[in-house]
């Protein structure tokens, strides 16, 4: 069974977007070569990416004309599924809408044959997933950066998120790279 894999940049105190003005993503700066190349490597895992509507509007509007190749490549031809309620059409290569219960949705994905699933955001979409506990793990890329508001990784949980750290990379930039597996209560 593919596993869904959460790869998402935050600040160091858990902020995924927002923040105070001109601050970027998650206080994003100029990426380190080493952690691009990590991030690069880890979409051989990848056999379909899932997201919500206000990220795939981003991303669609990006990739298929942006971006250095190594990362444009595999976000454009590996499969993707929208979580949405609202979008009309997915025109995008290789995508498709998903409207149906969540949790049902991601185990019809999970149940397919291939390489993983990797979530990229937006914000409440992915705490949707961490909520549901449809996340098996989480690679955090953390900025070396405090941005103090915005729109935080982890909200509204039912219960305790229990995670097991499973890797973990320090870049000369500072930049850490934290990967967790979830802990299921079995």
């Amino acid at each position: 069974m593919r596993k869904v894999l959460l790869q998402m940049g935050l600040s160091v105190d858990g902020i995924v977007a927002g923040g105070p003005p001109g601050t970027g993503e998650a206080g994003a700066t100029e990426e380190d070569e080493a952690v691009r190349r990590w991030k690069v490597q880890s979409l051989d895992d990848v056999g379909t990416h899932i997201m919500g509507r206000v990220t795939y509007e981003q991303m669609a509007g990006y990739w298929p004309y942006n971006g250095p190749a190594e990362y444009a490549d595999p976000m454009n031809n590996i499969p993707k599924v929208v979580f949405s309620k609202t979008l009309t059409k997915a025109e995008w290569k290789e995508s498709r809408i998903a409207r149906g219960d969540l949790s049902e949705e991601i185990a019809r994905l999970k149940s397919e044959p291939g390489k993983d699933i990797m979530a990229h955001g937006g914000a409440a979409f992915v705490q949707a997933l961490s909520r549901e506990g449809l996340i098996d793990e989480y690679r955090l890329v953390i900025s070396p950066v405090a941005l103090g508001s915005g729109m935080p990784l982890f909200k509204d949980l039912l219960a305790p998120l229990r995670l097991r750290l499973v890797d973990s990379k320090a870049f000369t930039d500072g930049t850490a790279i934290w990967v967790y597996e979830a802990i299921r209560n079995r």
